[in-house]
């Protein structure tokens, strides 16, 4: 029974849409057109929620930038001159996926060059840890090393002194 409901829960969560704030009165006549206003509602950034698109978002302000989106749109403008309004009203800020210029340029290069730079220094790590662990396998055991091992073979060892 178990495995039912949870088979059931499956695909329930598999066939659930993603759920968009668009409402129908913001939805554009021309299918063409409305799919290059969806397009570009999930490249630009609600300025209120900050994590979400405008086209995810709830918001006032998103449901504001969505319909100039296809004001725009709808004047003839294309996706770049779109992109380029915004950004120009709303700053670099409003793209949720920040375009590559040398005022981003650490955004983009950050990240990698901290994995190479952890990746570096956990084969450093590594190669010296085998390296040190070579070394210790073949050093052989001092006397006094041999003498304790031979009394714990025998039995005769003393206890252990904390």
């Amino acid at each position: 029974m178990k495995r039912i409901i949870a088979a059931a829960c499956f695909v329930a969560v598999i066939g659930l849409a993603p759920a968009h704030a668009v409402l129908p009165d913001e939805v554009m006549a021309d299918p063409v057109k409305e799919a290059r206003a969806r397009n570009l509602s999930r490249e630009l950034r609600c300025m209120v929620c900050q994590n979400q698109s405008i086209d995810d978002s709830e918001a006032p302000l998103a449901r504001d930038l969505r319909l100039l989106v296809r004001e725009r749109i709808a004047a003839g403008d294309n996706d770049a001159q779109v992109v380029g309004f915004l950004v120009a009203r709303y700053g670099e800020f409003v793209l949720l996926k920040p375009r590559f210029e040398r005022q981003t340029l650490a955004l983009w290069l950050v990240t990698p060059f901290l994995l190479l730079g952890g990746g570096l220094a956990l084969w450093l790590h590594v190669r010296r840890r085998a390296k040190d662990g070579l070394q210790t396998a073949n050093r052989p055991l001092t006397a006094e090393e041999e003498a304790r091992l031979a009394a714990l073979i025998s039995g005769d060892a003393p206890p252990e002194q904390p």
